[in-house]
């Protein structure tokens, strides 16, 4: 088992991360299914947090490290690797009990995924990842391949046992099955990410799908567009504390949002404070009012369309 140390000293430290701060109540958390993670109930997207620059990304990071958010997501994929830098910029030096890194790999081949992880680290300027998760996984030859010889899964249980990696899960968007494929063919994984909001549950519900599934095995359930890459919000079919609300509300552990500015993240973190579960009264009345607006992957534009018609697959990071 490899020593762990905190990220790799830095000389930015001094900047990143102030000495002493002045912390309001602790943010609600959740334990992170049989990972056993204690996470806040809301986490930084690592893709919107750097659509301004890296001098923004930085405010949120440091921002949300002063209002007590503990878990930060990011991707190799996202802005050519350098939302994994800016984590590692922002986090350098900092305690690793408070700052939990989740990144993600979108290579399925074995030897491919183990030289992105080497990648990521020196990114994140760190010896270990807290999550390491398959990243958008669409298709089923992308699961065959995952679960093939010298597929990802073996790396992604190799870098676990090297201690590179402290939990491993996987993601999606588009379809779930391909999530259901995932879930039943092995008990390795510990997480799994996916799309939940106030009109999933009309088309292709990961809701009603693969919750209850990850649940039965015990997994971390990761929630994200809570708003459908914003197409909800921008058809006027809620608001985004309707939004917020509801995905919190589903059995989920946590949500990871996208934010662009401080101010956006300040909003959720206080929507989060304020939050009360809907009843199932309230969230049965808000489904049938979504349910006579637009629905489906026209508005889901991430998810597979009906058989037959003819629109390429979203891929995370997409402007939607």
């Amino acid at each position: 088992m490899m020593q762990r140390r905190s990220f790799v000293a830095s000389a930015a430290i001094g900047a990143a991360l102030p000495a002493t701060v002045q912390t309001p109540d602790p943010l609600p958390m959740a334990t992170l299914g049989k990972s056993g993670l204690k996470v806040t109930r809301i986490a930084v997207g690592g893709y919107h947090m750097n659509v301004r620059g890296e001098e923004e990304a930085l405010r949120i990071l440091r921002h949300a490290f002063d209002l007590g958010l503990n878990f930060y997501d990011s991707a190799n994929s996202y802005h050519g690797g350098r939302s994994d830098e800016i984590l590692g910029k922002a986090f350098s030096g900092a305690d690793r009990r408070k700052v939990l890194l989740m990144t993600k790999c979108e290579v399925y081949s074995r030897d491919g995924a183990l030289r992105v992880l080497e990648r990521q680290l020196r990114r994140l300027r760190t010896d270990y990842i807290d999550l390491w998760q398959c990243h958008q996984v669409s298709e089923h030859r992308e699961v065959d391949q995952i679960l093939g010889p010298r597929g990802a899964l073996e790396a992604f249980l190799l870098a676990k046992k090297q201690g590179k990696v402290r939990h491993i899960g996987f993601t999606g968007h588009r379809d779930p099955a391909i999530h259901l494929r995932l879930l039943q063919a092995t008990d390795a994984w510990e997480t799994v990410q996916m799309p939940v909001n106030l009109i999933d549950p009309h088309y292709l519900s990961f809701i009603r799908q693969v919750i209850p599934e990850a649940r039965r095995r015990g997994l971390g359930v990761i929630a994200m567009k809570s708003n459908a890459m914003g197409q909800i919000t921008a058809q006027s079919l809620a608001a985004i504390a309707d939004c917020l609300r509801f995905t919190w509300s589903q059995d989920v552990d946590v949500l990871v949002s996208g934010v662009e500015t401080v101010e956006q993240l300040e909003q959720n973190a206080a929507a989060l404070r304020a939050f009360r579960r809907m009843t199932p009264q309230e969230i049965s009345a808000l489904l049938d009012r979504t349910a006579k607006g637009r629905t489906g992957s026209a508005v889901e534009r991430y998810k597979r369309p009906p058989q037959g018609a003819c629109l390429r697959p979203h891929r995370d990071g997409e402007r939607a």
